[in-house]
């Protein structure tokens, strides 16, 4: 049956070629996984340089898996490859927000709505984490301001009210960063409230004590 086989011969040059190119779409995805937790570790470090050579290389793994899986969207959309996407949103989002400057875009990164919009809210854990830390050293306006980020972002995440299928589990995301949110707020209200009792105290300290 020539044309069976024909046919045949077909298949296995389409099969073979999504096969190399998932091949190395997965390759690609954890490399993109890795490259944005090590940025993600050198904006809590304040190595910005680091974090901006980091971000770098993430970006052209990012647009590797695009261009790669123009051809094969199934694959591009794929559980993976949207996880890594997702990443690369988080460390390019938690970099421009801890430093103070503008949000990327999805447009400006090159991924899909669903996959920036998970990476906006999973960015709420690494600004608290940012919050934490900050809090060791005492109250500060930096402390506000990121606290406000992490309120503006819910915000915005309890208004994409879509199905699971489309926005790939963000509604348990929002649950989560909801949750994140509140225990940070209960933080900076506890760090504020005791960071005034210490300047009332001192002040206290310093009225009675004995003039030289």
């Amino acid at each position: 049956m020539p044309a069976l086989e024909s046919i045949a011969e077909s298949l296995h040059r389409d099969l073979e070629a999504r096969t190399a190119a998932r091949d190395r779409a997965l390759a690609h995805a954890r490399q993109l996984v890795r490259a944005c937790a090590h940025a993600i570790r050198a904006v809590h470090r304040g190595d910005r340089e680091q974090a901006a050579e980091r971000l770098a290389a993430a970006r052209t793994l990012a647009d590797a898996l695009r261009t790669d899986l123009a051809a094969f969207p199934e694959l591009y959309y794929a559980g993976y490859t949207q996880d890594a996407l997702k990443e690369f949103a988080e460390a390019s989002i938690v970099a421009a927000l801890v430093d103070g400057g503008d949000l990327p875009t999805p447009e400006a990164l090159g991924i899909p709505a669903s996959a920036y919009v998970r990476g906006l809210a999973e960015a709420v854990g690494e600004l608290r984490r940012r919050v934490l830390d900050l809090l060791r050293h005492g109250h500060s306006p930096e402390v506000e301001r990121l606290l406000g980020v992490m309120d503006d972002i819910y915000a915005v995440l309890v208004t994409m009210d879509y199905p699971d299928a489309v926005t790939l589990g963000l509604r348990r995301l929002t649950d989560i960063a909801r949750s994140l949110l509140e225990r940070t707020r209960g933080d900076v209200t506890l760090s504020l409230r005791q960071q005034r009792l210490e300047d009332a105290l001192q002040r206290i300290e310093t009225q009675v004590r004995p003039s030289a």
